[in-house]
């Protein structure tokens, strides 16, 4: 097995290739406007490094968010077409589930997982203390989540609202690293491992609106 793995829904560009059974080669580099820029030369980055090639490659993860529409569509689009060009299989996770993948690793309660949506708003999901997602994903006020201010909260949503949070715990961002495991073990038939299609979880309807028709003008 070796899977290349990212995620383009937050400001981060993270990458990382799997061999099934451990991170062999990771990049992460935070910069919300260059997703498109960043992520297919980190992608060929993390294979140099590791002395791979695309055709080693026998499948790809990526984060299917929730994020905003233009970073998360980076990521996605990127993975179809490297899944259709090698024939190889496609898998996505949710994004928030990546966060608290490690998060849960050292928190050993419940907590949330919270990513800038921007709007004032976030992107968030409650999780167990054994990882398990009980509640999200969603979007909203960071002030109206239940139970909010008593739970630690991972992602960068919790910095930008500290306010409205307990105790603010790493990661602030997804980890590709992790993306891969948890797409290991969803292959290997781990059953709390949800592997997802590679669509896009948007949650809400982007800022973009196609123009509608142009309206006639009457002659005088």
């Amino acid at each position: 097995m070796l899977v290349v793995g990212f995620d383009t829904a937050t400001p981060a560009v993270s990458v990382a290739l799997h061999d099934g059974e451990r991170v062999i080669s990771a990049a992460l580099t935070v910069d919300a406007r260059r997703q498109g820029e960043l992520l297919a030369p980190m992608i060929a980055k993390v294979m140099a490094d590791a002395g791979a090639a695309r055709a080693d490659l026998t499948g790809v993860a990526v984060g299917v968010g929730p994020g905003p529409y233009t970073g998360l569509r980076v990521g996605l689009v990127t993975a179809r077409v490297l899944g259709e060009v090698l024939g190889i299989p496609v898998h996505g996770v949710c994004t928030l589930d990546i966060i608290a993948a490690a998060a849960t690793r050292t928190a050993g309660t419940d907590l949330l997982v919270a990513t800038d949506a921007r709007r004032k708003e976030v992107y968030w999901a409650r999780y167990d203390a054994s990882g398990r997602r009980t509640a999200g994903p969603h979007v909203g006020v960071a002030t109206a989540i239940p139970d909010a201010a008593g739970l630690p909260v991972a992602g960068d949503g919790g910095r930008v609202y500290a306010a409205a949070f307990g105790a603010v715990i790493e990661p602030a961002h997804p980890d590709a690293g992790t993306l891969c495991s948890i797409v290991a073990a969803g292959l290997s038939g781990r059953a709390d491992a949800e592997l997802l299609p590679p669509e896009p979880l948007y949650l809400r309807r982007p800022d973009a609106r196609e123009p509608g028709a142009p309206k006639r003008v009457t002659q005088p």
